[in-house]
């Protein structure tokens, strides 16, 4: 049996609809703090079960029978993700569970600028440790965040960065493909596994394709990093996001966000979605 958390989301809701492709609704449960928010996976009789990381109680009755256990990390920039991860995991540990995947970060790396790669890395450690098979999907940045980490750059014709670095720049789509069909390799894949596009553009590489796309001038500015945060900060934007903002621009500069490796077209047996392909919808 293949318990799934998360499946409410977008990134984990799209892999239960891949995994339904392949297998009987029989095979399959699905873990949300919210179960009515699963109707339409009960609708196709996928088990629905309650579940809530922030409760460690519920989680041993939640992953009961589980083969293979997919969790989704926490996206709350607030919560103690590390917490979070480790009650799942000794939950999913008592509960007997064959394998546990988890959908980490590319970078993932205790000395990252970006916050939530720390929290990966720290979380990686408690599955190595939990003497459980497992597998970290460490995904590409998703590509859809770049229409907002490149601004209004269809109006202005200018993209402003405070640092710039290469990113592979990965479809959540093509995430979710992804992670189905390593659940569905037999265990083919062990430990950290980097789940992104091999091309990684910078925001120069990438200005020059929205200008070739949109046959317009469009310019990549790098202001630097002090007066990036004034000015997400003069514009509205909480000190403490725009922070948390900056170690992604600094991650990537430091190049924790660059790959070649081809694991993601290997998996999905094609290649992936591309910038391009983004910045044309």
């Amino acid at each position: 049996m293949i318990i799934v958390t998360g499946a409410t989301g977008p990134l984990n809701g799209a892999t239960v609809d891949h995994l339904l492709e392949r297998v009987p609704a029989s095979e399959l449960v699905v873990v949300a703090r919210d179960p009515s928010r699963a109707e339409r996976f009960a609708d196709r009789g996928v088990a629905v079960r309650r579940g809530d990381y922030a409760e460690p109680q519920s989680l041993p009755g939640a992953f009961d029978g589980a083969d293979q256990l997919l969790l989704v990390s926490s996206s709350d920039p607030a919560a103690d993700a590390v917490s979070l991860h480790r009650s799942a995991i000794e939950a999913a540990v008592a509960a007997g569970v064959g394998r546990i995947l988890y959908t980490s970060h590319q970078g993932a790396s205790p000395d990252s600028p970006f916050r939530p790669a720390r929290d990966h890395a720290a979380t990686e450690q408690v599955l190595a440790d939990s003497g459980v098979a497992w597998t970290s999907l460490r995904n590409g940045f998703y590509a859809h965040s770049l229409s907002w980490l490149i601004g209004p750059w269809r109006e202005t014709g200018v993209v402003t960065v405070p640092v710039d670095g290469p990113v592979s720049w990965t479809a959540r789509a093509d995430a979710a493909e992804a992670a189905a069909a390593v659940l569905l390799s037999d265990g083919a894949y062990d430990g950290p596994v980097t789940i992104a596009a091999s091309e990684s553009p910078t925001f120069e590489d990438v200005a020059a394709l929205a200008a070739q796309l949109a046959g317009r001038d469009v310019e990549r500015v790098v202001v630097g990093e002090d007066a990036w945060l004034a000015a997400q900060v003069a514009g509205g934007t909480a000190e403490f996001m725009a922070r948390f903002t900056l170690g992604i621009y600094q991650a990537a500069h430091a190049g924790l966000f660059a790959n070649e490796d081809t694991t993601l077209e290997t998996v999905l047996g094609r290649a992936p979605r591309t910038v391009g392909d983004l910045l044309l919808s």
